[in-house]
C-alpha cells in the first residue's frame, strides 16, 4: 500500500505535499495507494512521452511494479530541485538500464530507441551511438560513466531542463 501525506522523505513543502497526495490519490484509478505503469500513462501529459516507462522503472525503488507515494514524492524531489547534480543522476539512470552505474553501447542504444522510433533505422542508430560513446568515453573502456556523462551533457543545460513535463 502507498504511504499515507504524513510522510515527506524529501524537501517538499506541507502545501507541495497536500497537492502531490492529491494529484497521487487522482492518478490512483484502481484506489490500490500505489500506481503502476497504466496509471501513469493515463496522464495526458505523459502518455504520448516515449520514456515514461524508464521514469516508472527509476521511481520503483523496491522493483515491485508499482509506485508507493514515498517513491513518487522521492522521484519527484530529482526533477523539482534545485540540485543539478540530482538532476544529472537522474537523467544518467534513464539510461544507465541495468543500474551498474555506466551507460554501455546496448543501453544507449536501447533508450535512444525509444526516442526516435522509427526516424532512424538501426544502423544509423547504431551509428549514432558509437559516435557518442567514443566521443564520450575518456578511459576508453567501452562505456559511460556518470562523470564522463556529466561532460558529455554540461553544454545542454539538461538540468534546467529536466522536469516532470520533460519526460
Amino acid at each position: 500500500m502507498g504511504n499515507t501525506q504524513g510522510e515527506n522523505p524529501c524537501n517538499f513543502t506541507p502545501q507541495e505535499m497536500k497537492k502531490l497526495y492529491k494529484s497521487f490519490k487522482r492518478m490512483d484509478k484502481d484506489k490500490s495507494g500505489d500506481l503502476d505503469i497504466e496509471e501513469f500513462l493515463s496522464l495526458p501529459e505523459l502518455n504520448q512521452n516515449p520514456l515514461v516507462r524508464r521514469v516508472v522503472m527509476i521511481f520503483d525503488k523496491n522493483k515491485d511494479g508499482s509506485i508507493s507515494f514515498e517513491e513518487f514524492i522521492t522521484g519527484l524531489s530529482s526533477l523539482y530541485s534545485n540540485d543539478e547534480e540530482a538532476k544529472l543522476k537522474f537523467a544518467f539512470k534513464v539510461y544507465d538500464i541495468d543500474g551498474d552505474g555506466y551507460i554501455s553501447n546496448g543501453e544507449l542504444f536501447q533508450v535512444l530507441k525509444m526516442m526516435v522510433g522509427n526516424n532512424l533505422n538501426d544502423v544509423q542508430l547504431q551509428q549514432l551511438v558509437d559516435r557518442t560513446i567514443i566521443k564520450a568515453d575518456e578511459d576508453f573502456d567501452g562505456r559511460i560513466s556518470f562523470n564522463e556523462f556529466k561532460k558529455m551533457v554540461k553544454d545542454l543545460d539538461v538540468a534546467n531542463k529536466l522536469t516532470l513535463s520533460s519526460i
